[in-house]
């Protein structure tokens, strides 16, 4: 059976338990990371030297890096479906997962860290401010590049959808401004209808 380490209020483990759900993959989940302990430990250094959730063994196949776990499941489990048969469906999709890894979540992560993580006397007004601002506008280009298309990829929802969404509930989440965007708010609410969605990240903030 498939083995996950990771803790259920980690982005990086929901993107890879809300896959898993979409798939209808059963899973063994191990508690793991913060408060939890175990990464630091020689048998989990041994399988990911990061000392990060989440981490995968399925068989002989150990992973760790969550959009890159999200792709390998999507292939494996949902070749032609989660992950799209047609190539440059594909690799559309894998360029958003890539976006959200290097440009929305570095945007987003200062300012949760600070929301959800800080106490309020304790938090840095310049860096709130930036994240906040470098957050909306990547919120922008998404609004944007869903202007003519249901989901992120097309006309269907598929692996490239996933990183993204679950970044884009803590962005809604947090006390901030939210301007009005309607093509981001419509896809938004499509994720939130989803089950999946619902189970895994639609959970506290912490």
């Amino acid at each position: 059976m498939l083995r996950i380490w990771g803790r259920t209020n980690s982005i990086n483990v929901q993107k890879v338990l809300w896959c898993c759900h979409e798939l209808g993959l059963d899973y063994d989940r191990i508690d793991a990371g913060l408060h939890f302990g175990v990464t630091d430990t020689p048998d989990y250094l041994a399988i990911n030297p990061n000392r990060l959730v989440p981490t995968i063994e399925d068989g002989e196949i150990r992973l760790w890096e969550s959009n890159v776990i999200v792709r390998y499941l999507a292939h494996q489990y949902g070749a032609g479906g989660r992950c799209p048969a047609n190539i440059a469906t594909r690799f559309d999709a894998e360029r958003w997962m890539d976006w959200q890894a290097t440009a929305f979540w570095p945007a987003l992560r200062p300012l949760f860290i600070a929301m959800i993580r800080t106490a309020a006397n304790e938090r840095d007004a310049s860096v709130v401010s930036r994240s906040e601002a470098l957050s909306l506008s990547a919120v922008r280009i998404l609004d944007h590049r869903l202007e003519d298309r249901a989901f992120l990829a097309g006309d269907a929802f598929t692996m490239g959808d996933i990183p993204v969404a679950t970044t884009l509930h803590r962005w809604y989440s947090l006390d901030i401004d939210h301007p009005q965007l309607p093509n981001v708010r419509r896809w938004y609410d499509l994720m939130r209808a989803r089950t999946a969605f619902q189970q895994i990240v639609m959970t506290p903030l912490s």
